[in-house]
């Protein structure tokens, strides 16, 4: 019997493995973590091992009153996970457990949050997990832990040595790639180059082949209100969007815009793109927030694993208290070993 996405289900032995890592100790990472293992359609999907601190799920799991017995384990190959079971491969240094501070910025949860993410990314270098499934972080922790990467995407990016990664969304029938992410608004206009661009399209359009799209229909967003209105409201769609349209298309891209913001993702939701890409980081992540808020996933294009995460934050205000929606979460991993198998 076929899944949703028309593939025959794997073996237990075939099954993707994928490292799930700690994300900050402070927040509901653990408690997602923790939920996804209690979860038997999501791990009847993948064979995940965690990467992250024992003492920190084992302080969690009791004040949440989650019943889980913690196995460590060297390696991704050795981990046998099933529900109420969760193997744990813990990175070198590990000892924020010992100073956990819940809900809180603090320089040792980004340090731990960092060392997790190194470890995992280590592993899927190396092939010892064919994807990662990473929960949040906080980027002032990070940055008082001297981590001077403004996010996910950028540090793995970094590890991998990639010669380009981009941020996509996916959520509520939108598939939205970023342009720019962490990026001040005022500074976005200078990044918006036909040489960011043009590989921008084209890291897209082969990307959609892992959702099983051959020749994907590319809308590109305006970075202007009404597109410029031809140059009235801004010169970025004439000097730059759309000369590097035009060079997509003339490489065989089908791709087309740029559409004016406040229609595109209606455009797409009647079915005219597969994907949108969107100039700024909220012109993409509000309407898809605002469709599929605790469903929503995020992908990292350009490594040589897949990576996901959930599309929220650490969510300070709710950790240690059992509040934690781990539905992103659960989403981030169903969809990371869709693109892997």
């Amino acid at each position: 019997m076929n899944d949703e996405t028309g593939k025959a289900p794997l073996s237990a032995e075939s099954l993707p493995r994928i490292a799930l890592t700690m994300g900050d100790p402070a927040g509901i990472g653990p408690e997602l973590i923790l939920k996804a293992f209690l979860d038997e359609e999501a791990l009847g999907r993948c064979a995940p091992v965690v990467v992250g601190e024992i003492a920190v799920f084992r302080r969690y799991a009791e004040m949440l009153g989650i019943g889980m017995e913690f196995i460590r384990v060297e390696s991704a190959r050795e981990a046998r996970s099933a529900a109420g079971r969760m193997p744990v491969i813990e990175p070198e240094g590990s000892g924020a457990g010992d100073c956990l501070s819940i809900g809180r910025i603090g320089r040792e949860h980004g340090a731990a949050a960092h060392r997790a993410i190194v470890e995992a990314s280590r592993l899927a270098m190396r092939g010892d997990v064919d994807g990662i499934v990473t929960a949040p972080i906080h980027k002032e922790s990070l940055r008082q832990a001297g981590v001077m990467f403004p996010g996910h995407t950028e540090l793995l990016g970094h590890l991998a040595q990639s010669r380009q990664t981009a941020m996509l969304l996916a959520g509520g029938g939108l598939r939205v790639a970023l342009a720019t992410i962490h990026t001040a608004l005022r500074d976005v206009p200078a990044k918006i180059t036909q040489g960011r661009l043009l590989p921008l399209f084209e890291l897209t359009a082969e990307f959609m082949r892992r959702f099983g799209l051959e020749n994907p229909r590319v809308g590109v967003a305006a970075l202007n209100p009404h597109g410029g209105e031809g140059g009235l409201f801004g010169q970025e769609e004439r000097t730059e969007i759309r000369p590097a349209i035009e060079k997509a298309c003339a490489q065989g891209l089908s791709i087309s815009g740029p559409f004016p913001g406040d229609t595109i993702f209606h455009s797409m939701l009647e079915g005219q793109f597969d994907v949108v890409v969107a100039m700024y980081h909220d012109q993409g992540l509000a309407p898809l927030k605002t469709l599929d808020f605790f469903g929503g996933v995020n992908v990292t294009m350009g490594l040589p694993y897949i990576r996901t995460s959930p599309d929220h934050g650490t969510a300070f205000d709710k950790a240690g208290k059992g509040e934690a929606d781990p539905g992103s979460f659960l989403a981030a991993l169903r969809l990371a070993a869709q693109l892997i198998a």
